[in-house]
């Protein structure tokens, strides 16, 4: 990833504050978008679990949760550039090649290589909105910098302390984070259902309860403290007046743009 790394420096701003959108022609494709989003809180749901657990440290929740998300962004690669994926992407930023295969083959590649440091740059904030229209669903992935407003839940790792502690000390630093981690916990399982109602099941659910719904995911670190937001997101029925034949990168929409000033303070946007 080093050589893709150089390249972003020079070529990522093409990037920058935009979206991919996915047509929904039909029901069979509801159907995959609703799978893949009820995958999404399974995932939400066992890192609940897993932050419940005393047993689990923080971070194996949070590989478990990255882990899930590589493979989703490497199935879309090779779905959108097939195992050539990386020259595609490449092909793009050079400009060698200008088509919505190449635009999203760098897009998500961009993203894949974001969250490999995901757990370990400290003060990048990872935000992720979802949103369903009527004949298509938009994806953004932002990587930022700032600080979460008061809607966050807060937590600690004991494992990102920096500090000489004794004995006595270090078991109360531990059972204060096994605190804060069970009320994360708690947060993650009472907001969870946004993602499921935001992508009812399109056999179950008339069309037009699920013309519209969304959700947003902010997590972050900075130093011992992780932070996160899961919530409903509502959009903008006048954005969209097209049914796309084909997937493609769009600007990254006004929803996405209330979420940030909603949920964050001081935000810049590293990509």
């Amino acid at each position: 990833m080093n050589n893709w790394s150089d390249r972003l420096k020079a070529s990522s701003k093409i990037l920058r504050r935009q979206a991919v959108r996915i047509p929904l022609p039909d029901v069979e494709a509801e159907r995959s978008f609703h799978q893949n989003m009820m995958r999404i809180a399974a995932a939400g749901e066992r890192k609940s679990t897993l932050l419940d657990d005393p047993d689990v440290p923080l971070t194996e929740a949070y590989e478990d949760e990255l882990h899930e998300m590589r493979q989703s962004f490497e199935h879309r690669l090779q779905q959108v550039g097939g195992e050539d994926y990386y020259d595609v992407a490449t092909a793009y930023l050079d400009g060698e090649r200008d088509d919505w295969i190449g635009a999203l083959a760098a897009y998500y590649l961009e993203c894949y290589y974001r969250l490999q440091e995901r757990y370990t740059v400290d003060e990048q904030i990872f935000f992720l909105a979802i949103l369903r229209y009527p004949k298509s669903f938009t994806v953004n992935l932002s990587f930022l910098t700032g600080d979460f407003s008061a809607d966050a839940v807060s937590y600690e790792s004991s494992k990102h302390v920096e500090a000489d502690l004794d004995e006595h000390e270090q078991e109360q630093l531990h059972a204060d984070c096994q605190y804060s981690q069970h009320e994360a916990a708690k947060y993650i399982r009472e907001h969870i259902d946004c993602i499921r109602e935001a992508v009812p099941d399109p056999d179950t659910t008339p069309f037009e309860q699920r013309q519209y719904g969304g959700f947003v995911h902010i997590t972050g670190r900075q130093g011992s403290t992780f932070k996160e937001v899961l919530e409903y997101l509502s959009p903008d029925p006048d954005r969209f007046n097209d049914e796309p034949s084909t997937p493609g990168l769009v600007p990254e929409g006004p929803e996405a743009k209330r979420a940030k000033e909603t949920f964050l303070i001081d935000v810049e946007v590293v990509i």
